[in-house]
């Protein structure tokens, strides 16, 4: 029989969460480690034309097979699938700090090809880490439970989001690049160790049929969407003809897939879900989440450093108040879920506070202070933190346990879908407003330039280095530009609050589907 901690988990579940919850920050890490050390990997690796492939390959293949995970997970059991994304995961790792190392095909495959290769194997595995693990936690923690410790999972990708750019740029400047990769090695097998002997779910006895077709065609639609909202307006104008095929591409893929899940018995993505009014509803606040938290990640550093004047050292503290705030509230959501049995409440009021950080976002300008916007910062944290443990808990709820994993998954790939989307045209946003009052204030030739970059492109350096008169005319037309984003994002959380007004007030059950620590877990028949 399990010995009880002091809150009844258990400790077989506790150990078990602990290793779920190194899972989450592998994945969570990953997509900000390597930010701060890239100026130093092309440095040493050359090519500076690849560098944007390093984030891109890594970003597309986590996407796109984050929802195969969850359906291979209902399919051949958690287990099993969480440890081969970690081991996928830990080999890209390896292989990504040994890029340019391996001098027998560095002239057929240049260094900088190899790291976005081994970035994108390295993506592969990704996309079942974050997945995986809340899929399990659902497996072992009851749907009333699950909101606790989900918070905890919430507070590994808050202090990753943070820690990952400090991480990567001490390990670059005291170590080598590589260890940003290396590093994920020891945590990995940890991971795995912990699982591997600690967790004994059931598998599916039945034989499956796995629908081929389907995930190529949804690999295919997805992997086009990315490549629009990674290339439009930056590598490709958003009218060539490159994006709009690849526009083109994401519609007929897209369209063809439905049809193909429509007409197989193992359907990679079971469309019945969408009957569902809480699975449909938490995907489109999942995806007005996505919208929220990386608008808000990238173009608050944006003004905050060509704006503000805030210092790029330790890029990360600057968006310290956002997620703190997002921490506490996130962590607060979870116990009050537990002790209270519903979900509904706690999506409304985040979404309205979300809404309101966002407007009073909108509202900053050259004359904003450090703490007017530390606590707009907070306030639209906190309104993020209120909603994010409520998604996972809430689809889980609604759907059978051989349903969880792909559930599950569509919550993780709204997100992302909605994060990639909104950045591209958040960044398209920014672009336009920002040329056209420059072109107001200087003229049409003033329009063009490194000024009129994608937010995130911008130098705060050129800015900096501007005559006063121009840089002051400059530093406004920015702020005001990055206010249009914001008032954008605005919508958008308003949008997410209209929704989560029509969620279900479903109460959460008391049940798990499975029972830890008394044994080994009964096969289930599917």
């Amino acid at each position: 029989m399990s010995t009880e901690t002091s809150d009844g988990i258990g400790r077989e579940r506790l150990v078990i969460l602990g290793g779920l919850m190194l899972g989450m920050l592998l994945g969570s890490i990953d997509q900000s480690i390597v930010s701060t050390a890239l100026p130093t990997i092309v440095g040493d690796l050359g090519d500076a034309s690849k560098m944007s492939w390093i984030v891109t390959a890594y970003l597309v293949t986590v996407t796109v097979t984050t929802p195969l995970y969850g359906k291979l997970s209902d399919l051949y059991g958690r287990s099993v699938i969480f440890e081969t994304s970690i081991s996928i995961f830990l080999l890209g790792s390896i292989l990504s700090g040994l890029a340019g190392e391996f001098t027998a095909i560095n002239d057929a495959i240049g260094p900088m090809t190899q790291l976005a290769l081994f970035r994108a194997l390295q993506g592969i595995g990704a996309g079942g880490l974050i997945a995986m693990a809340t899929t399990i936690l659902g497996d072992i923690f009851s749907p009333r439970e699950r909101g606790k410790y989900m918070s905890y999972m919430m507070l590994i990708f808050g202090a990753a989001t943070i820690g990952g750019p400090l991480l990567g740029g001490y390990l670059t400047d005291h170590y080598s690049w590589r260890w940003i990769f290396y590093i994920n090695v020891p945590i990995g097998l940890a991971a795995i160790t912990i699982t591997h002997f600690k967790l004994d779910l059931p598998t599916p006895e039945a034989d499956h049929d796995i629908d081929y077709l389907g995930a190529a065609l949804l690999v295919f639609s997805v992997g086009a969407l990315m490549l629009v909202t990674t290339w439009g307006g930056d590598k490709y104008a958003w009218d060539s003809v490159e994006i709009l095929s690849f526009a083109a591409a994401t519609v007929v893929f897209g369209v063809l897939f439905a049809l193909q899940e429509l007409r197989v018995d193992e359907p990679v993505f079971p469309i019945h879900l969408l009957d569902r009014h809480t699975v449909v509803g938490v995907m489109t606040l999942s995806f007005c989440l996505g919208i929220g938290m990386f608008g808000a990640t990238i173009y608050l550093p944006v003004f905050l450093q060509t704006v503000l004047g805030a210092s790029a050292t330790n890029s990360g503290l600057l968006l310290f108040p956002l997620v703190g705030g997002m921490l506490v509230t996130s962590a607060v959501t979870g116990q009050l879920m537990t002790r209270l049995g519903h979900y509904k409440l706690f999506a409304v009021v985040g979404t309205v506070v979300g809404t309101v950080g966002y407007w009073l976002l909108h509202t900053m300008s050259p004359a904003t202070t450090s703490a007017e916007s530390t606590a707009f910062m907070v306030v639209t944290g906190m309104g993020l933190g209120f909603v994010m443990p409520v998604l996972t808990v809430a689809v889980q709820n609604a759907v059978e346990r051989e349903d969880l994993g792909v559930a599950t998954t569509s919550v993780t790939f709204s997100r992302s879908l909605g994060s990639s989307i909104g950045v591209a045209v958040f960044g398209a946003l920014l672009t336009n407003q920002l040329t056209h009052r420059l072109s107001d204030a200087f003229g049409a030739k003033a329009g063009s330039g490194s000024l009129t970059a994608s937010g995130g492109s911008i130098d705060p350096k050129t800015i900096s280095a501007l005559p006063a008169g121009i840089h002051d005319v400059v530093v406004t037309a920015l702020a005001n530009s990055i206010d249009t984003v914001f008032l954008a994002g605005t919508g958008v959380l308003a949008l997410a609050f209209v929704v989560a007004l029509t969620l279900p007030n479903t109460e959460l059950s008391e049940e798990a589907h499975v029972s830890m620590g008394e044994g080994a877990a009964e096969p289930m028949d599917d």
